[in-house]
């Protein structure tokens, strides 16, 4: 399989986001993570950040924030930077918006939800008590309640990618998940660290997720139930 942003992200949408530059030059698709720092930084110096929606007074904002038209931040938000968010998005109370995040135009990031070191394309939801770390989530995709996008393995190692045919290192220590356009991930899902989805594809409610899953795919987990009578 091949990993190319193209084989995650409809090229044409992606070619009209203000942030479409961070994805040339890239081989495989992640390797956009370890750019969006320096990317910002740079892009900050060129165009200052503006606090152009309507930001609650008891939101928290940083420094180098943008803030775009139309977007709403409501009370409780944190949102820490370096960070970049879109217009008419929705970032709701309890919100942690942590350094080097991207979130695209018309995007929700919804209560208790935490972001770090991640890019929403367009039209992303991260609506409730999600956790998204190292990360980036394709035009009109959706987490349900609960879905952690993990980054981190327990034994510290590097994130390898391992289909049939190969076994990539990827130099990350630190890598969530490449969510592709108009993915949904039901709620409470996990998604363990180096998780790539494709296009279109669903992983249903609880599901534990290692790997790759190609474009137009649906992951069902399957659970055995015992049923007794109730004692009297």
């Amino acid at each position: 399989m091949s990993f190319k942003t193209q084989d995650f992200f409809e090229m044409d949408r992606l070619n009209k986001i203000v942030h479409a530059a961070i994805f040339e030059g890239v081989t495989h698709v992640w390797e956009v993570l370890p750019k969006i720092k320096r990317y910002l930084v740079d892009y900050f110096k060129k165009n200052p950040p503006q606090i152009l929606g309507e930001v609650d007074s008891f939101a928290k904002i940083g420094p180098l924030v943008h803030i775009g038209k139309g977007t709403v931040v409501e009370a409780g938000a944190v949102i820490k930077g370096p960070a970049w968010i879109g217009e008419r998005c929705e970032i709701r109370s309890g919100a942690y918006i942590r350094d080097q995040v991207i979130v695209g135009d018309e995007s929700i990031v919804g209560n208790s939800s935490e972001l770090k070191n991640s890019l929403l394309v367009h039209r992303v939801q991260v609506p409730h008590f999600n956790y998204v770390g190292d990360s980036i989530l394709g035009t009109g995709s959706h987490l349900g309640a609960g879905v952690i996008l993990s980054n981190f393995k327990l034994t510290g190692e590097g994130i390898v990618i391992r289909d049939q045919q190969q076994k990539i290192e990827t130099g990350l220590r630190k890598f969530g998940a490449i969510i592709g356009d108009h993915v949904e991930i039901g709620c409470h899902a996990v998604l363990n660290p180096g998780s790539l989805i494709g296009p279109r594809s669903m992983i249903y409610s609880g599901v534990q997720w290692r790997g790759i899953l190609g474009p137009d795919q649906i992951v069902k987990a399957t659970v055995a139930y015992c049923i007794t009578a109730k004692n009297k």
